[in-house]
């Protein structure tokens, strides 16, 4: 199978109840960049590539559009599988892996929907028949934070997310405490997430003064020497996050004993041929971790849905999808979204979603 045709559009996606709050920025709507691309035999496939805005890696929505136009032209006549095609984007663009993981999760519906396979069948094999997912709160007051985390524990959450970084210390610490105190004995992990907001001062000081509470602490500061010193001075697990940049960042960090876990993003590693790589070295580590990315809207969250569903449940930490903090679906039939705190993994051939073009702005380039 060769690709022939792609297409690439963009879809607004508004944050409800917005705006969605981390240590560094506001959210209040995102771009996302859709990619169709067809190939010889007829079949389609589609990808989503969707950053955080311009301020929470290395990407944005209008970089991934131009990366995704100098590409294009020099992939139409490429195969999809895998292999053929990474080499043949890296020839074409350094880095942006971001850009190339739209095409290779187009790819992989693609063939799938080529073969009658989903995809988790391509990555090896549903182990469930739905995922366990996870609920970001936002920075907020005490009070407000543990408000929202009782609710997301009465709804099925099996794992809860809080915000830190970017205020006072003593802010952080207070809303800590307070969530852990209204979800205490109910089954829900925690995990405080600092997107890079915090100093290795202020992670030492939170580490210490919730001892007593068995959270985790995902990417604290802003670099891997930060995570390096902290390591065996906290009294918590510290997984990564934004700092698995690529699959070497991952390989590093698994191999050296660098972090006990990972918040793995499809985007970040070039797609779900490099994430099925990171997924196996994870096992072979026995280290947790989460499949989900940036955002997005139903192309993404199947593509993270489907990774998930293949690693060893007491491995996954859980799959994040945006469906709970935007409206609507590119496909309202098949759309995924989190029910009783989990996802349904789809089992129809390929991603299992299939947009609405109409619905859907014309196509910003289209290449053949």
């Amino acid at each position: 199978m060769k690709i022939t045709e792609i297409h690439v559009f963009k879809a607004d996606l508004p944050v409800v109840n917005g705006p969605y709050k981390m240590s560094h920025s506001s959210v209040w709507a995102l771009n996302s960049i859709l990619v169709k691309i067809v190939c010889d035999n007829g079949f389609f496939g589609w990808g989503e590539t969707c950053p955080v805005g311009s301020s929470y890696n290395e990407s944005f929505s209008s970089g991934a559009a131009a990366a995704l136009m100098e590409m294009a032209p020099g992939l139409i006549g490429t195969s999809i599988l895998p292999i053929p095609l990474h080499t043949r984007m890296d020839q074409l663009l350094k880095g942006h892996n971001y850009v190339k993981a739209a095409i290779d999760i187009a790819a992989h519906d693609a063939l799938g929907k080529s073969l009658g396979l989903s995809v988790s069948d391509l990555l090896g094999g549903a182990l469930v028949d739905r995922v366990p997912s996870y609920y970001a709160l936002n920075l907020a007051t005490p009070e407000d934070a543990s408000r929202q985390a009782l609710e997301k524990c009465k709804e099925g959450y099996p794992r809860l997310q809080l915000k830190v970084g970017g205020r006072p210390v003593e802010q952080d610490i207070a809303t800590i405490r307070k969530v852990w105190e209204s979800i205490d004995g109910k089954g829900v992990r925690l995990v405080i997430d600092a997107n890079r907001g915090l100093l290795t001062r202020d992670v030492l000081t939170i580490s210490k003064a919730c001892i007593q509470i068995p959270l985790v602490i995902e990417q604290p500061c802003e670099n891997v020497d930060d995570l390096r010193a902290l390591r065996p001075l906290v009294h918590h697990p510290i997984y990564m996050d934004e700092n698995t940049v690529n699959p070497n960042n991952a390989l590093v960090g698994a191999a050296t004993g660098l972090v006990d876990g990972f918040g793995l993003k499809v985007t970040q590693l070039g797609g779900l041929y490099p994430m099925r790589a990171i997924r196996d070295i994870c096992a072979l580590r026995r280290l947790p971790h989460t499949c989900d990315d940036t955002w997005g809207g139903d192309i993404m969250a199947a593509a993270c849905t489907h990774i998930g569903a293949t690693v060893a449940p007491n491995l996954l930490e859980g799959v994040w999808i945006a469906a709970p903090y935007i409206e609507g679906h590119y496909d309202f039939e098949n759309g995924l979204s989190v029910e009783s705190g989990h996802i349904k993994v789809p089992t129809l051939p390929g991603l299992g979603i299939i947009p609405d073009e109409s619905g859907l702005s014309q196509p910003i380039a289209s290449y053949s």
